[in-house]
């Protein structure tokens, strides 16, 4: 799954570059907001889903380990220190 999260990565960075809508207005979106506006917006969107994924899918579990050890020193500290 990792290597699938990469390679949306790569996607989502090569789709990010929209120079064909640069000096486009019309068509509105919703009949308001430009054509690329809502690409940018539909792609932070999507880098926010891949985010979920990679955090889901690639985050290391020792990192939390260490981070729940690093709290648990913390909390017995402040208690001994009371």
């Amino acid at each position: 799954m990792k290597i699938v999260v990469f390679g949306l990565i790569v996607l989502l960075a090569i789709a990010h570059q929209d120079f064909w809508w640069w000096d486009r207005i019309d068509p509105l979106v919703f009949g308001f907001m430009p054509v690329s506006l809502a690409y940018h917006a539909g792609v932070s969107v999507a880098a926010a889903l891949l985010w979920a994924l990679a955090v889901k899918y690639c985050w290391p579990a020792m990192a939390e380990d260490g981070a729940a050890q690093r709290e648990d020193r913390r909390a017995g500290g402040a208690e001994e220190s009371s």
